[in-house]
This record gives structure tokens, C-alpha cells and sequence, in this order.
């Protein structure tokens, strides 16, 4: 135990001393979203480790690990030697961030939690790692690509009326992407209505009658570790919406998840399923 300590304050101090690149040489994720927007603005060589869950892009499957973002094992941090560790403002433990800077290791948060906010932010970081002109670029394409967005939905909007839409996070219980989430701020970009927005919580549980009662036009189900298959028995018991029997339900990548540069995926992958509009730019 004694050793261990020692090599906690010998490693801890060794990282306190000051970066001397401009860019930090070895870089720790502490979120999925975060190693997707490093990987985004060409660091991944700088990366030194990520948490358990960041699988994308793939090549971050390799990475050394150092736990869950909300409990990460600060051993292993200290002993990938960092100069600098990425958080988040929403997902990772306010109480982490004090730790590791009692330690001497340098901490960045990255503090966007709503699609709009994601541009600004990356550009922000992007300064603070020296990559700035890179940064402003991804920055400016997401910019591009929700302004193409909103542009689209406003006059399909005219044209079909406001669609009510349900986001299935998981099916059994029924969990929905609510309010303050960014599957929200996407369906409001894309002029959707979302019938689990009046909840105070942003992934609430609904009940089967509630959503029979609420009766979305439209469904989608998320992907990823939390659902992976069609739901049937979900599908069973929604059998008398017009949307199951239209089959307007439909399974989508968990590329809004994140927020991060796959967030434009994501919409883009609602948008399709929504107008059969040849010649729209905005679907493709």
C-alpha cells in the first residue's frame, strides 16, 4: 500500500511540470463524445487513453482504458502519464475534476450540452489544443449542415403539417428521449413535434397508454448497447397506432447519443425517414 502511494505522488508530480508543445502530446477522454471530436480534429495519435465505452470511431477500441467517465480509475489515469484530461460538463463528476487537479494534472471540461451549443464549443476546445483552423472547419460544416436542416423542415413543415414524433431509447420499460436532450433539439430542428417533451426529466418512462393516447405520427428506435433488435412486443402492444400500422417505425443508429460531429448523421437519418422528397438536399 505504501509503495502505492509513493508512486501515486511520484507519478502526479512527474504530470505537473508544464507541457512544453502547444498541443497536449498525450490526451485522456473521460467521455465517448469527446474522443469522437479529438479523432474529428486529427489527434488521435495524442490520445493516451479513453473510457471503457468509447467504441467510435473504431480505431478508439484500441486505446488503453481507465473505466466508466463517471468512475474512472484515477491510478490508471496517473500512470498513462497525461498532460492534459477532457471531461465533460454534463456527464462526468464535478468531484473528478478536483481530484485529478489536486494530483497537478491538467483538466479541460468541455461544456456544450444542447446541438446549438456543439459548434461554439468545439471551436473553443479546438483553440485551447492549438488546432483551431481545423476546428473552425468541422465547426463551420455542422454549422452548415443544421442551418440545411432547419431550412428543409421549415418548408416541409408547410407542405405535411407538424408531425408528432416518439424517440424509443429503450423499449422494455419504455424510455423516450425528452426534453433538454439533443434527440430533442434535433426533432425541433426538424420542425418534429416531440410528444415526450412536456416531462421534467430528460429520459423519461412512458406508459403504454400514454403513448397510445399521445399517438405519434412517427417512431423511432435507437440502436447501440441499450437496443439492438427490433422490439416486437413493443411493437404488439402499439399494433393499433397508425404509425406501427403504416410502419412508420423505424430503427436508427444511436448517432444522437453523443454530442459530437456524428450528430449530423443522426439527423440526417431521421430526416430520410420523415419526406420522400427527391432533389432535397437536406435528406441525403
Amino acid at each position: 500500500m505504501l509503495i502505492r502511494i509513493i508512486l501515486l505522488v511520484f507519478l502526479s508530480y512527474a504530470c505537473s511540470f508544464p507541457v512544453q508543445a502547444a498541443t497536449p502530446e498525450r490526451i485522456i477522454s473521460l467521455a465517448p463524445s469527446i474522443t469522437e471530436i479529438l479523432y474529428d480534429l486529427g489527434l488521435e495519435k495524442n490520445i493516451a487513453a479513453v473510457t471503457d465505452y468509447c467504441d467510435q470511431p473504431k480505431q478508439a477500441k484500441a486505446k488503453p482504458k481507465i473505466g466508466g467517465y463517471d468512475s474512472p480509475s484515477l491510478e490508471i489515469i496517473i500512470s498513462r502519464r497525461p498532460d492534459l484530461v477532457i471531461m465533460t460538463k454534463e456527464k462526468n463528476p464535478g468531484h473528478i475534476r478536483e481530484r485529478l487537479n489536486s494530483l497537478g494534472i491538467r483538466t479541460y471540461v468541455f461544456e456544450a450540452q444542447r446541438l446549438f451549443e456543439l459548434p461554439s464549443a468545439m471551436r473553443k476546445m479546438g483553440r485551447y489544443l492549438d488546432v483551431a483552423e481545423t476546428a473552425e472547419k468541422r465547426a463551420k460544416t455542422i454549422e452548415k449542415a443544421l442551418e440545411r436542416f432547419a431550412r428543409n423542415a421549415k418548408k416541409q413543415r408547410k407542405q405535411y403539417g407538424v408531425t408528432k414524433a416518439l424517440f424509443v431509447i429503450h423499449p422494455e420499460p419504455l424510455m423516450a428521449a425528452g426534453q433538454g436532450t439533443v434527440i430533442n433539439d434535433a426533432f425541433v430542428l426538424l420542425g418534429l413535434k416531440n410528444i415526450a417533451d412536456k416531462s421534467a426529466l430528460q429520459y423519461p418512462n412512458l406508459s403504454i397508454e400514454e403513448v397510445i393516447r399521445l399517438a405519434p405520427d412517427v417512431i423511432f428506435i435507437g440502436t447501440g448497447y441499450m437496443q439492438t433488435e427490433p422490439p416486437q412486443k413493443l411493437m404488439s402492444r402499439l399494433n393499433m397506432l397508425d404509425a406501427v400500422k403504416k410502419k412508420r417505425v423505424y430503427i436508427v443508429s444511436e448517432a444522437l447519443y453523443r454530442l459530437g460531429p456524428r450528430v449530423v448523421f443522426g439527423i440526417e437519418e431521421i430526416a430520410a425517414h420523415l419526406y420522400v422528397n427527391p432533389g432535397d438536399e437536406g435528406v441525403r
